[in-house]
């Protein structure tokens, strides 16, 4: 799984002109399924996420996490976020996971986020979307499960 996660002050998701979605503090998460991912990659991605500590102390330190500071996560499935743009000037989604699979597995990502004490709101799967934020910082990260399963390297 891949996620963008991005701090914000405020965001929403909108689908035919309808909010579906809004948080305030907290994380707006864009997430994208590959072919391979599974409940591991879930569970794995929801732990780091919820314990990331990207948000302010008093004197202004990443020290604190989602948690720490009650925020809430707005998870928005993005298929794109797997785009291969190696050939040609289209970009393929080859790997991103067809819909069967991927929507049951972020619907278990809200669901393993929710699990851990944060309030979740959602876009709809599928659906053209219309996603606003107010970033704060802006602090932007991009997260891979598969990235998280490789051995640090030493400096």
């Amino acid at each position: 799984m891949r996620a963008v996660i991005q701090r914000v002050s405020e965001a929403s998701v909108t689908v035919d002109g309808s909010v579906v979605g809004t948080i305030g503090r907290g994380l707006l998460i864009l997430l994208g399924v590959n072919q391979t991912d599974t409940i591991d990659d879930v569970d794995l991605l929801a732990e780091k996420i919820a314990h990331l500590r990207i948000f302010g102390d008093h004197e202004g330190k990443f020290n604190l996490s989602l948690l720490d500071v009650g925020g809430a996560a707005l998870v928005v499935s993005q298929f794109t976020l797997y785009a291969d743009t190696r050939k040609g000037r289209r970009p393929s989604f080859t790997t991103a996971a067809r819909p069967e699979i991927a929507a049951p597995l972020v619907d278990a990502f809200a669901d393993a986020l929710r699990a851990r004490a944060i309030p979740v709101a959602t876009g709809v799967f599928g659906a053209m979307m219309q996603v606003a934020l107010i970033n704060d910082g802006p602090v932007t990260i991009v997260m891979d499960s598969a990235e998280l399963r490789l051995p640090r390297r030493s400096i």
